[in-house]
């Protein structure tokens, strides 16, 4: 337990229970980010959607300062949610682990929450996803000993717990190991030279013409399942995990104006679990389908990404690319 922790109040045992109850409660309520609400427009898009301008993020299409970038790895276990910080990420990345499980990245640059988490580790396929970054940071609390050496030699910042235990606490309230929090500001501060926000191929822009009405969609692996459902009055689509509506820690939906599905195949990498189960590897680099939800419709979309050191393009059945509405956006892998 670090002395910051101690101060907290998030960890130990004692007569100080009360007063660690109070804390963990106040710490909760203010880690959460309310939802985006910007309305949105249903103009036809035009022929040329160009990328963001230099004052706005690549990311979310609105006005941020474009700072390094910095991913965290998050556990999506039933006892780690409700999430701290995700709904301040720029990006939220949705993938399937061992077992048919999910774990959630988020990507920051523009905001940084106090505290994110809870934070769980790293795999294989993490490299090829945030190639496209340029040479971020990342955060996670550990891998195999086998992959070690992969992450240490990767073009990223590796930000482990076990080698920056300052930028890390344990805390509230929950069962080990669900209980590990990263401080976004101090993870960054190791890592001075990581790349700043540039463009990854996301465009945004108003709601092209066709797409087809709906009211949910759902991912499912083997053991997991996300939903997202319209919400007329929010206008964006709230989350559900495992039929549960997923929220943050001030009890807030999370969900996103732009949710895309993106159809991968995701064969078993060279690493297994304890249990022997093996963990998939997520293709992030070549082509295929992918359903873009924004504004109460769903639109059939093509990507592409060319090579790991480039970003990934959508594109609609004429050529012209799929914007995105401005805010938060998430991109859920599925099964091709």
């Amino acid at each position: 337990m670090t002395v910051r922790a101690a101060r907290l109040g998030l960890a130990g045992s004692g007569s100080g229970s009360r007063r660690r109850t109070r804390i963990g409660t106040t710490l909760l309520a203010t880690l959460a980010v309310g939802a985006l609400t910007v309305g949105a427009t249903h103009e036809k898009a035009p022929a040329d959607i160009t990328a963001p301008p230099r004052d706005r993020s690549p990311f979310t299409g609105l006005a941020a300062r474009k700072g390094p970038v910095l991913a965290v790895k998050f556990d999506n276990a039933p006892k780690a949610r409700p999430h701290h910080g995700l709904a301040q990420a720029d990006i939220v990345y949705v993938e399937k682990v061992e077992g048919g499980m999910s774990r959630l990245m988020g990507v920051y640059s523009g905001r940084l929450p106090r505290h994110v988490g809870p934070v769980r580790s790293a795999r294989e396929s993490d490299i090829e996803l945030l190639r496209q970054f340029g040479r971020p940071a990342l955060a996670y609390s550990g891998v195999r000993s086998s992959l070690k050496k992969e992450l240490k030699e990767a073009p990223l910042y590796a930000r482990p717990f076990g080698n920056f235990p300052r930028a890390y606490f344990r805390g509230g309230g929950r069962p080990a190991p669900h209980d590990l929090f990263v401080r976004p500001k101090s993870a960054l501060r190791t890592a001075p030279k990581a790349s700043r926000a540039a463009d990854i191929g996301f465009r945004f822009g108003p709601a092209p013409a066709g797409g087809t009405r709906t009211t949910a969609r759902t991912v499912r692996y083997s053991s997991a399942s996300h939903t997202f459902r319209w919400s007329p009055g929010e206008r964006r689509w709230l989350a559900s995990f495992d039929g549960a509506p997923a929220r943050g820690s001030s009890g807030a939906r999370l969900g996103a104006r732009t949710v895309v599905i993106q159809h991968v195949a995701m064969p078993p990498s060279r690493y297994k679990d304890v249990n022997g189960a093996a963990t998939p590897y997520i293709k992030t680099v070549g082509s295929g389908r992918a359903t873009v939800l924004r504004d109460g419709k769903a639109y059939k979309t093509r990507w592409k990404r060319s090579s790991a050191e480039g970003g990934t393009t959508f594109t609609l059945a004429d050529g012209r690319p799929m914007p995105f509405a401005p805010g938060q956006v998430w991109m859920v892998f599925a099964d091709r």
